[in-house]
């Protein structure tokens, strides 16, 4: 057995069978990673002991925080999980709460412990999660005081959930201030566990995406040692929630790599966010197409000079979203695709090799190819699925749909694209059933399980139906029970009523009354008839 500093093996218990998971590749020299690496020694420590400890590290509302500022919080933090919540290498810790350097430094605090960060997003809701806390075992959680409530509902049926501790608060900070600064990260193993990444897939069951200490410093060397090059004095922003990998990268881990700063504030709608670039003088943003598509229109009403590089992912970087964009401000926008199964981008293209229409190449340390339903590879120009492996890859927990994910080797994305004669890769769509609304990933079983609680609700159908703005907006095809009618009134009971029981992301746009739902004979939803519709 390889050595492992977790004391709780139940993350490790439950990784894929050996057979079943991706071929791992380490072509480059900043890919050869240690047998012993802690993220947060590698991405704080560090910088630290290197020299940047005065430089700034994370900015907030009323917080400016050096390296070293950085650096205390986060051990003390890592004393008050070991210390006083019994925190042991391997438990599972949920942190909830919203982008704040408090939320950044309990993924850092978790990581020096030698724990299992499994984040989660301020909008969710009892209901989802008991999800992730019964599927990853969780044993401790950091949340938000203000979260708090939505998190006690979950935790009265959640026996295994035993230490729960509120930052944000006056007590939290008395607790903290009576610990030491010094905090000696515990010496995990590169291939230990150190989150446990939820995503909702078409059946609406989420599924968890463990990644190890070595894939968060594999996103750093690949994104921006190739691709993206940030600088020290670089200033992060954007609107991805720290809680998804898109946002672990784009506003932690990439900063602290580069030894640059990260601005993380609340609720930044594109009008706040744009402000917010002139306020804190960014020079990086990430976020998603919509974002920039409604920044374009406000970009002449404010001094954002300072903003040098723009990256979008999440969802389809439509063309004329590029061109408004680059005629506003000048900037050419990195674009790529990743995903949680293998935590960042690896396919992606910037402003010197753009090509119009495509998404881009993969990036260095990533192969891959075009592949039809029997995994050979297809034609150039044809449209099939993408396949591609790399130093990181996909590891579900405990799930069986890995074997569906996972195939000879390699990672099927469940994305359909067609590639040309110089590697360029041409987006068309999801080959499943996940909806893609403004960044956000639904799946529409999970929106119809909702709606079909509610008392009127017969039967009902879910998909995503094209729009300008936002990508795709949620559509509900709804059958109703004898005695209720179809009106303005019923579609507004059923958005509340699924912006009561799930994050509001996920209420339909769109309400659509039917008197029966197209099916086979079998009894099988037809989703592409609804589409025709």
């Amino acid at each position: 057995m390889k050595y492992t500093a977790h004391v709780d093996s139940f993350v490790r218990e439950n990784l894929p069978a050996p057979e079943l998971l991706p071929e791992f590749i380490f072509e480059t020299p900043e890919l050869q990673f240690p047998e012993r690496l802690n993220a947060a020694a590698a991405l704080l420590d560090k910088p630290v002991a290197e020299g940047a400890g005065e430089r700034p590290a994370v900015i907030g509302k009323d917080i400016r925080w050096t390296y070293r500022d950085l650096q205390c919080h986060v051990n003390r933090l890592a004393h008050v999980l070991t210390e006083d919540m019994g925190l042991v290498p391997g438990n599972r810790v949920l942190l909830r709460g919203a982008n704040t350097p408090w939320f950044a430094a309990g993924w850092l605090a978790v990581w020096k412990a030698g724990g299992v960060v499994v984040g989660s997003m301020p909008l969710l809701r009892a209901k989802e999660l008991k999800q992730f806390i019964r599927l990853a075992r969780v044993t401790h959680a950091l949340c938000e005081a203000s979260l708090m409530e939505e998190l006690e509902l979950a935790r009265a049926e959640c026996p295994e959930l035993t230490h729960v501790l509120a930052f944000g608060e006056s007590a939290f900070d008395e607790r903290l201030s009576g610990k030491p600064i010094d905090f000696t990260a515990v010496d995990t193993a590169a291939e230990d566990p150190a989150l446990i990444a939820f995503t909702s897939g078409t059946t609406g069951v989420p599924k968890g995406c463990i990644h190890f200490h070595r894939d968060v410093l594999a996103q750093c060397e690949v994104v921006c040692g190739y691709w993206l090059k940030p600088e020290p004095d670089d200033v992060f922003i954007g609107t991805p929630p720290l809680a998804f990998t898109f946002g672990l990268g784009g506003l932690l881990c990439f900063p602290l790599w580069a030894r640059a700063a990260t601005v993380l504030l609340e609720k930044l709608t594109p009008p706040v966010l744009i402000q917010a670039i002139e306020q804190y003088r960014a020079t990086i943003c990430f976020t998603s197409p919509t974002g920039y598509r409604q920044m374009s229109g406000l970009a002449s009403q404010y001094d954002i000079g300072s903003l040098r590089k723009c990256v979008s992912a999440g969802e389809a970087l439509p063309v004329d979203t590029r061109t408004k964009w680059r005629a506003a401000t000048g900037i050419q926008i990195h674009d790529g695709i990743g995903g949680t199964e293998m935590i960042h981008i690896y396919v992606a293209s910037g402003p010197e090799d753009y090509r119009e229409g495509a998404l881009g190449r993969f990036l260095p340390g990533y192969r891959g190819m075009i592949v039809d339903d029997l995994m050979r590879p297809v034609p150039v120009g044809e449209t099939g699925k993408l396949a591609v492996k790399g130093p990181t890859g996909c590891r579900y927990l405990a799930d069986e749909r890995q074997k569906s994910f996972v195939q000879d080797g390699w990672n099927i994305t469940g994305d359909a694209y067609h590639q040309d004669g110089d590697g360029y890769l041409y987006y068309h769509s999801r080959v499943d059933d996940l909806i893609v609304t403004s960044g956000y990933n639904v799946s529409g079983p999970e929106v119809e399980e909702v709606l079909l609680e509610h008392p009127a609700v017969a039967e009902c159908g879910v998909i995503g139906t094209p729009d300008p703005d936002r990508g795709q907006v949620i559509k509900a095809f709804v059958v109703l029970r004898p005695g209720y009618g179809g009106g303005e009134e019923m579609v507004k009971s059923l958005q509340d009523f699924v912006k009561q029981k799930a994050a509001p992301y996920k209420y339909p746009r769109v309400v659509a009354f039917l008197e029966a739902l197209p099916r086979t004979e079998t009894g099988k939803l037809q989703r592409f008839k609804l589409k025709q519709l």
